[in-house]
């Protein structure tokens, strides 16, 4: 897979006079029959075996299909010659080649930390396209980023006091703005919502005073440009999302009209777009997003504004699968048990709280086909040494057995991040596919499996004598 592409996969889906809900059928069915190419491919070219009991997979066709979608969806609501910088959330995917290959499809990079700044800029995201948003940011991440010009968003007061600092200084070519919490409310995960009355992120606007604060922050700094919120998450409906850009909208409105200029000309209404981890369906789309927030806040639209939006989840989720072997088949209670090589280390938050973050598992033979037979209730566990590690509980498919193959659907985004070191498992080897549609399969390295070597020098091998030696006693 030399240049990241993939042919015939897409032929066909738009035919003329084909409804769209057919289209959308049709790109799920293909989507889906990639996916078990990749894992037939994945065991025929020794990628999965009794050696390699585990992998990631990442279809780079599906990547492409969902950034086209993004960033069609904004150009058909937004008046021509908007400035729009779609931002990944590097947190969702954190790995160098993918963020070189959304850079290819015209999506930047949004950063909160040190270490997605250095993966942003490895994959070769200019900074005019870097976002930085994190809670904590330290004098040196900040005069860093300023120093890069990468737009940054101050988190609180005693940030913008840094940043003042920082400013008097000398010019920095960065966009400069605030982060704001509308305060609108929270979604069913509890967890993950950012707009909550007491959310850790951005000035509170509902709490007293803090409105008024805000605008004579602006009206005192006139390098402050652009204003930022982060209303979406999973779990957030699309409605209560607009809610909190609308919210945005009108601060950014009054902001101007007491500046009597445009002094805010740039919006940075975050992502979170929510994913349906239910079946292979795409829903919500961006392109429904997009028509909520032109009928909720249509002046975001109208070219007064450039736009930034940081989507993560969304863009990744549905084009990446965990797979692993069936390393021993049991039972206990009457229930039948495989037991594999995914569990916690891999989907920390679906084993730790299931209820929020259920994921499909799918059945694959030794051979890597898809498995038939009558469904069986059963549990899917992973290989930690604690009862809970389960990937899934009473779930209804075709039997797996010793040798068999369970995937985990829908995993292309945060659970190739949310590495868990329990028993000290390693991280396992992550590889993009790309696939023809007529059984040829190549496939790239994104990231390889963690050795055990690697993993004695992440637990301090290097230093073994360190308590024992008279200098550590």
């Amino acid at each position: 897979m030399s240049d990241g592409t993939s042919t015939g996969v897409s032929g066909g889906l738009g035919d003329t006079g084909a409804r769209p809900e057919e289209v959308a059928r049709r790109e799920r069915a293909v989507r889906a029959a990639r996916r078990d190419e990749a894992v037939r491919a994945a065991v025929e070219q020794g990628l999965l075996g009794p050696d390699a009991p585990i992998v990631g997979l990442l279809d780079v066709a599906g990547i492409r299909e969902s950034a086209a979608e993004l960033r069609a969806a904004f150009e058909a609501v937004t008046a021509p010659g908007t400035s729009v910088l779609h931002a990944f959330a590097v947190k969702a995917t954190p790995l160098v080649p993918v963020l070189r290959l959304l850079h290819g499809e015209g999506i930047g990079a949004e950063v909160a930390s040190p270490g997605e700044l250095a993966l942003a800029r490895a994959a070769g995201v200019p900074s005019e396209r870097t976002v930085l948003d994190s809670p904590a940011k330290t004098p040196g991440e900040l005069r860093e980023a300023l120093a890069l010009g990468i737009a940054v968003n101050a988190d609180n007061p005693q940030e913008l006091e840094r940043v003042d600092a920082l400013m008097a200084e000398g010019a920095s070519a960065s966009p400069l703005g605030m982060r704001v919490n509308p305060q609108v409310g929270g979604g069913s995960i509890e967890a993950l919502s950012t707009a909550t009355a007491t959310s850790k992120f951005g000035v509170a606007l509902r709490d007293e005073g803090a409105r008024e604060w805000v605008v004579r922050a602006y009206l005192d700094r006139p390098w402050l440009t652009r204003l930022h919120a982060h209303t979406g998450s999973q779990g957030i409906p699309l409605a209560l999302m607009a809610e909190g850009v609308a919210a945005t909208y009108a601060l950014a409105e009054e902001i101007n009209e007491r500046a009597g200029r445009r002094q805010v000309d740039t919006l940075d209404i975050g992502g979170g777009l929510p994913v349906n981890f239910a079946s292979d369906e795409t829903t919500p789309t961006y392109a429904e997003y997009a028509r909520v927030l032109r009928e909720v806040v249509p002046g975001l639209f109208d070219g007064r504004y450039g736009l930034v939006t940081e989507f993560g989840r969304s863009l990744l989720a549905k084009h990446g699968t965990v797979v692993a072997r069936v390393e021993y088949a049991k039972s206990a209670g009457g229930r039948p048990v495989a037991v594999t090589h995914a569990g916690v280390q891999v989907a920390t938050r679906t084993v730790y709280t299931p209820e929020a973050w259920p994921l499909r598992i799918s059945a694959y033979d030794g051979e890597g086909s898809p498995k038939e037979g009558p469904d069986v209730v059963q549990d899917v566990a992973g290989p930690a040494c604690f009862a809970g590690d389960l990937l899934a509980v009473g779930r209804a498919m075709p039997l797996l057995e010793q040798g068999d193959y369970a995937a985990a659907l829908d995993t292309g985004a945060y659970y190739f991040a949310h590495h868990y070191a329990y028993n000290s498992l390693a991280r396992p080897g992550v590889y993009g596919f790309a696939a023809d549609g007529s059984g040829n399969v190549a496939f790239a390295t994104v990231r390889e499996a963690q050795s055990v070597a690697e993993i004695v020098a992440e637990a301090g091998g290097a230093h073994a004598d360190a308590l024992t030696s008279p200098s550590g006693s």
